[in-house]
């Protein structure tokens, strides 16, 4: 059973739980005149109940210098979200035709994709905390260390792919910004030639023709640079922070 989880999934014989904020652990901020709590609400893992509670006797409203502190530790605190695997054994986690020693080992692809779809469903700043439950613990190994260090050179390693995607894309992108700048250039010279041999039809469709066609070739930088580029940078960020992720392994049931 995973209690205070609203995700349950099995992929490749591993069971995962999985949810938004961890609905088990309560959140509470101390001032000095008031208490700022949130908790989950039963069943709506999303949503939360929040406000000032006074010690009793009290009638003094949170102070503006109280509020400004807890304004200023939300906005640099990041949200912490938690995820539950349960395996057999840790060899589960890991692709058994990856022939690299164990600790630069590739995940298993059914682990690894439920675990990336889990983490870019939060912010990229997020903290994230992955707790895996281990039916067979090992009698000479640390398997709690062994994990935490396969997994984030794992994503350390993704991290360097996609860095490098993005690197040759945006490379990509300035020599098609290049290439489409000087045909355009050409395109609306071209036209504007044409424009002053007349004002008949055919002029006139060489003239559209010529001004489509070179803006058509800014086509492939305008997306690079205002669309392609950004979903990798969130995927490196993402990355990253699986990177980071406090990993801590557990004996299962």
């Amino acid at each position: 059973m995973c209690h205070g989880f609203n995700g349950l999934m099995n992929v490749g014989g591993v069971r995962h739980c999985a949810d938004v904020y961890e609905a088990r652990e309560v959140a509470v901020v101390n001032a000095t005149h008031g208490r700022r709590s949130a908790r989950m609400i039963a069943g709506s893992p999303t949503a939360f109940i929040a406000g000032w509670s006074r010690p009793a006797g009290s009638t003094k409203q949170p102070g503006g210098e109280r509020a400004v502190r807890l304004d200023t530790m939300k906005r640099t605190q990041s949200p912490l979200h938690h995820l539950e695997l349960r395996v057999r054994e840790f060899a589960q986690l890991f692709n058994s035709m990856d022939p690299t020693p164990f600790l630069n080992k590739d995940l298993d692809r059914d682990a690894e994709s439920f675990i990336e779809t889990w983490a870019f469903g939060f912010p990229a700043k997020s903290r994230l905390h992955i707790t895996i439950h281990l039916e067979k613990m090992p009698a000479e190994l640390d398997p709690g260390a062994l994990l935490t260090e396969a997994i984030h050179n794992f994503f350390e390693y993704k991290t360097g792919v996609v860095r490098r995607d993005l690197k040759m894309l945006l490379k990509r992108g300035r020599a098609s910004l290049l290439i489409g700048l000087v045909f355009v250039t050409t395109c609306l010279i071209a036209a504007q030639a044409v424009s002053k041999l007349g004002s008949a039809t055919p002029f006139a469709i060489a003239r559209e023709s010529l001004t489509i066609a070179g803006w058509v070739a800014m086509w492939r930088p305008m997306q690079i640079f205002l669309y392609d580029w950004w979903p990798l940078a969130r995927r490196i960020r993402v990355y990253q922070a699986l990177r980071r992720a406090h990993v801590r392994v557990v004996a299962g049931k």
